[in-house]
């Protein structure tokens, strides 16, 4: 009996047991805590992440763009002379240098006259002569002494000699050569007790008060193209410099054989540093929009149409645009975006229409520079 009563304790307290250890692995297993479920929810997040592409974006922003054709051309003096002598001798002075400045009329160099003076002496001898000979003709005609046509023929040989005369006095102005303009002398090829010959060049001038650059434009550009419109010139020989000028003058002809007309722009006084021959990029603007909707140059896409990769709600959506007046690193957006709408300018191979994209860094358009490419030199035109 005692037995029996023995046998039943033990089976409770076993059973006891297996219960406790039930309901233990229950509730490990029905539900985690609050910090299991917070670092479950991390790491979804963080796969999430781990999808989306990087990219860098920059925001849709207003600013005045200028529509603009831009070119290449090597500077040129607006006037250039060849200064030759006009007569044979010894330069016995040479009075100036090259760099130096000279107005029109200034004696460059001065020659030997020996030869020049004594041609004019006997050519004035032989007017005097011929001059009283005509007066004591005419006197003696009027008495029947000479013939009139004695005295036409003296007329005509006196008008000779003073032909002969003002010409031998010219020679002799010759032997000092001066400057046809002004200017800065660029070459000088004399020297002192040089022989020189007859219309041999031995200077060179340059007027650079105005220099002059010559653009061959297409001729699709010739409606928006005149003169008076504003150039801007950046010169490779002077880099962090622009000079102002305008347009002079356009030309009304069309060359046939390349489709292009010349247009012609001055610079002036504002040009300081500038040199006849220095190469410039030179644009010309021909109308501003003051308040156009732009984005850099490199958020556009390569593919064909103009569209640029607008991200939203972290997505990248590809968003066909219009496009308008381009300058330097913008474009202007005519139809397609809206202001503050960011669109990708870096990571744009990988993405497609949908993509899921993590944008590095957004910024405005106004603040994009570092990041854009210069424009290239050629034309900006209207869309």
């Amino acid at each position: 009996m005692s037995r029996h009563s023995f046998l039943p304790g033990r089976t409770g307290r076993c059973a006891a047991a297996l219960l406790i250890t039930t309901t233990l692995l229950l509730s490990g297993c029905g539900g985690a805590g609050p910090a299991e479920a917070q670092a479950a929810e991390k790491d979804g997040k963080a796969e999430k992440a781990a999808d989306a592409v990087p990219v860098e974006a920059v925001a849709a922003s207003r600013r005045a763009v200028a529509a603009s054709y831009t070119g290449t051309a090597a500077l040129e003096p607006r006037g250039e002379s060849q200064v030759v002598a006009k007569t044979s001798g010894v330069a016995l002075a040479v009075l100036v240098e090259e760099g130096q400045q000279v107005r029109a009329g200034q004696p460059l160099v001065r020659l030997d006259t020996d030869r020049a003076r004594l041609a004019v002496a006997q050519s004035e001898a032989q007017l005097r002569k011929l001059e009283n000979n005509y007066q004591r003709a005419q006197k003696l005609v009027g008495q029947q002494m000479v013939s009139a046509a004695d005295v036409d023929q003296i007329k005509y040989d006196l008008e000779n000699v003073r032909a002969q005369y003002r010409l031998a006095t010219l020679e002799l102005s010759y032997t000092t050569v001066i400057a046809p303009i002004s200017g800065v002398i660029a070459s000088r090829s004399i020297k002192t007790g040089n022989f020189v010959q007859i219309n041999t060049p031995i200077f060179r001038i340059v007027d650079n008060s105005r220099l002059e650059a010559t653009l061959n434009v297409p001729e699709r550009e010739l409606a928006t193209l005149r003169p008076g419109q504003p150039v801007t010139l950046i010169a490779d020989a002077l880099p962090g410099k622009t000079f102002p000028g305008t347009v002079d003058r356009i030309s009304p002809v069309v060359d046939a054989g390349s489709g292009t007309f010349r247009v012609v722009s001055g610079f002036g006084e504002d040009a300081e540093g500038l040199q006849p021959g220095m190469f410039g990029r030179i644009r010309i603007d021909y109308d501003q929009r003051a308040d156009a909707l732009v984005v850099p140059r490199l958020a556009l896409l390569d593919d064909g149409e103009p569209a640029v990769f607008r991200v939203r709600e972290g997505k990248a959506a590809r968003v066909p645009v219009k496009l308008g007046y381009a300058e330097g690193p913008w474009v202007e957006i005519r139809e397609g975006l809206a202001a503050g709408d960011q669109v990708v300018t870096a990571g744009k191979v990988a993405l497609r229409d949908g993509t899921a994209v993590q944008v590095i860094g957004a910024k405005s358009a106004a603040t994009a520079t570092a990041a854009a490419k210069p424009a290239p030199a050629k034309a900006e035109s209207r869309q």
